[in-house]
């Protein structure tokens, strides 16, 4: 069953996949680092008030399906969600700075679909089924 956010005014179910790599897509996702990255993807999301539905921390790269609020923005979001556990991930694995001297761990930019369960034929209909509205009809009026 979908679950919905509700709140006094308003019902929503937004959905999303993200998807950022490492920089240089190097292979460092491993081990307690991996683990490490993930917990602090979650308490993240925790924080923000964001559902995880799936997440997968490759070795030089994350993917995430989740589930947000209508009034947040995902740039945002991901905005947060790399920062912070760059800078966490840096400060507690110190080897890091090795390979990323500059203090940058993932690659500028990321990737984001919309998902749901609404397809683009389903809004068609939808739309097509209140095109002709009663009483749209300009034929029974004359404007003076």
């Amino acid at each position: 069953m979908v679950e919905y956010r509700k709140n006094s005014h308003t019902i929503s179910r937004m959905t999303c996949h993200i998807v950022w790599a490492t920089k240089y897509r190097y292979d460092i996702l491993k081990g307690d680092l991996q683990t490490r990255c993930r917990d602090i993807l979650v308490q993240i999301c925790n924080s923000e008030n964001v559902h995880i539905l799936k997440g997968v921390v490759s070795k030089d790269h994350i993917h995430m399906h989740i589930e947000y609020a209508p009034s947040l923005s995902i740039s945002v979001l991901v905005k947060k969600l790399k920062g912070r556990s760059s800078r966490l991930l840096q400060q507690e694995f110190p080897e890091l700075g090795k390979k990323y001297w500059g203090r940058h761990f993932w690659a500028v930019g990321f990737g984001v679909w919309s998902t749901g369960n609404i397809t683009d034929d389903m809004v068609q209909e939808y739309l097509e089924h209140h095109r002709d509205l009663p009483n749209s009809s300009h034929e029974n009026w004359i404007i003076e």
